[in-house]
């Protein structure tokens, strides 16, 4: 048994208003939810004031899922985190989608091997 699989993406180039607005970026997590079959446990959000991002976390019942967003650089940050096995979300077409990402680098980790 390993530990999990762990995703780290990063989208750049995004569309500052949309990393601004709450209602997007939980769109995102909730799109990413639903693609890779999670269960959603409790949630945390904090809309930062002016020109700030989102930070928002989900605890899930196979771990975590997590989006930190810059408007100021048009980034935002993503990690996903599963204790078994699973297809991980179309990283590239949803964040194209919903945040207007232009470059989606996504890495995975198998965590808790020797």
């Amino acid at each position: 048994m390993h530990g999990g699989i762990e995703w780290l993406v990063d989208a750049r180039d995004c569309v500052p208003d949309r990393l601004r607005d709450r209602g997007a970026v939980l769109a995102v997590l909730d799109r990413i939810v639903a693609a890779m079959d999670l269960r959603v446990v409790s949630t945390a959000v904090h809309v930062f004031a002016g020109p700030g991002g989102v930070t928002a976390l989900y605890l899930l019942a196979e771990s975590h899922l997590t989006i930190h967003t810059f408007p100021e650089t048009g980034v935002a940050t993503l990690n996903a985190y599963c204790c078994r096995p699973r297809t991980p979300a179309p990283w590239r077409a949803l964040l194209g989608e919903l945040l207007g990402a232009r470059e989606v680098i996504a890495t995975e980790h198998v965590r808790g091997r020797p």
